[in-house]
């Protein structure tokens, strides 16, 4: 089994941080908890946040990443983790530097842009993971880089009349216009003028002028292109430009998010999800966090009537639930608001499964819709020992006890059984907490859980 993190036991200078960040109440950024991730992606599918992630390792001390990840909410408060459908090996002509992508869907097909340094070169390049399914697995799409001048950070637009750009960079800005295929490119690579009036002025360091750093997140809303990017370093703030096409010419509009935090990279991703619009970050605000050991995070705005973007701060609530979680039909363990404790892991059943978990550790599930009651849980659990149980709980991880499952002995963490219990006082919508209770040691494995009305 893994080497288990557990945020309980870090350095007492993070304790006040553990305090304010874990409190159950309130916390609900960032949105995943049981790794570190960062370069936060959205894409709206189908009725789903999709979102893509690079994996910062535990303990890095540089930005030493090896695979993204892939999580999906139909809430904005309930991540479901899909796991690593990408990693380095993926490419086989890359050796090393997972770093930030973005995904789009066309035609069916799910393209993810990634760089990654070469191995022929020692450069870094852009390269393309394509998938049937918005949570992979992904192929390479080229067997090859699709670009590559030694710079990172791809974004992707399609815009209105069909026509595909990529833009990357840093230090410098560049596109292409990618054909209908989205694997090739016509025109060649293009430069846009990094101007003051374009992207702000930076003082200080004559090499870099404007304001531009890295991470672009170029969009189209109302007829205006958006450049959203970390500004300045370091520590970097979130920046923002527009222009009437999308290759310009851009004017710099301000600040998004200022330099806060305790991670000096941030990185932005936009999408409008069920009448609003949210704003993706990352920071370093889970315990052992930092510049090298991210978590991404969101906020709810609101554009002004002018198409402006406001200037937004970190909070560690989070945006409201846009929508309600049903508990009768089918859940997957591993969507979670909260998870304290707790790791997920490939499930021999498909999917993932919340697993390593401690007496005492839980996860939490936001606005959870009961309407007239619950009577009874049933949930899909393995363990090697016996004597474990589930807690259902609402109010808090320790709150009012609705019903306990025994869990027996499976005789293998991969060795999966179905167990209910009765439960009560679960009516209206309320945060649900799963809490798992036994001895020492790892106690049980869940798959999937289900209330009966």
């Amino acid at each position: 089994m893994a080497t288990k993190r557990r945020f309980w036991t870090t350095a007492a200078a993070v304790v006040g941080l553990v305090l304010t960040v874990i409190a159950p109440a309130r916390a609900d950024n960032p949105i995943v908890q049981h790794i570190y991730t960062a370069d936060p992606a959205p894409l709206v599918h189908n009725g789903r946040v999709y979102l893509y992630t690079g994996h910062d390792e535990d303990g890095s001390t540089w930005f030493t990443m090896k695979e993204w990840r892939v999580w999906s909410s139909a809430d904005m408060v309930n991540w479901t983790d899909h796991g690593s459908p990408m990693n380095l090996a993926t490419f086989s002509w890359a050796k090393q530097d997972a770093w930030a992508g973005q995904a789009i869907e066309r035609n069916g097909k799910f393209y993810w842009y990634v760089p990654v340094v070469t191995k022929a070169t020692g450069r870094p390049a852009i390269g393309v993971g394509v998938s049937d399914s918005p949570t992979g697995p992904f192929r390479d799409a080229l067997g090859r880089p699709l670009v590559e001048n030694g710079e990172i950070d791809p974004t992707v637009m399609i815009d209105d009349d069909g026509q595909a750009y990529l833009y990357w960079g840093n230090p410098n800005l560049s596109y292409v216009r990618l054909n209908a295929d989205m694997i090739s490119y016509s025109g060649g690579v293009n430069r846009i003028p990094l101007t003051t009036a374009g992207f702000g002025t930076r003082t200080g360091d004559p090499n870099r002028p404007t304001l531009y750093e890295e991470g672009p997140w170029v969009y189209k809303r109302n007829g205006l292109y958006y450049n959203v990017f970390a500004a300045k370093c370091c520590s970097e703030f979130i920046a923002y430009s527009t222009a009437p096409s999308p290759t310009g010419p851009w004017t710099y509009r301000g600040t998004v998010m200022p330099t806060q935090g305790s991670s000096f990279t941030n990185h932005p991703g936009i999408v409008d999800f069920k009448g609003s619009s949210y704003f993706f970050y990352h920071n370093g605000a889970l315990p052992g966090g930092g510049g090298f050991t991210r978590s991404v995070a969101v906020e709810k705005f609101s554009y002004n009537s002018d198409g402006t973007i406001p200037t937004m701060t970190m909070t560690t609530t989070g945006p409201p639930a846009a929508d309600t979680l049903n508990p009768f039909v089918r859940q997957e363990a591993e969507t979670i608001a909260w998870g304290s404790g707790i790791e997920t892991e490939p499930s021999s059943e498909g999917g993932m499964n919340v697993g390593y978990v401690d007496n005492g550790d839980y996860v939490k599930l936001k606005n959870v819709a009961f309407g007239n009651g619950a009577r009874t849980f049933t949930a899909r659990v393995a363990s090697t020992v016996a004597g474990s149980s589930v807690e259902v709980r609402s109010g808090g991880p320790t709150g009012a006890l609705a019903g306990t499952c025994s869990v027996p002995n499976t005789g293998g963490w991969q060795n999966w059984t179905t167990v209910s219990c009765q439960v009560s006082g679960l009516t209206g919508t309320r945060d649900l907490y799963l809490r798992f209770a036994g001895g020492s040691g790892y106690l049980l494995n869940v798959n999937w859980w289900q209330f009966g009305a």
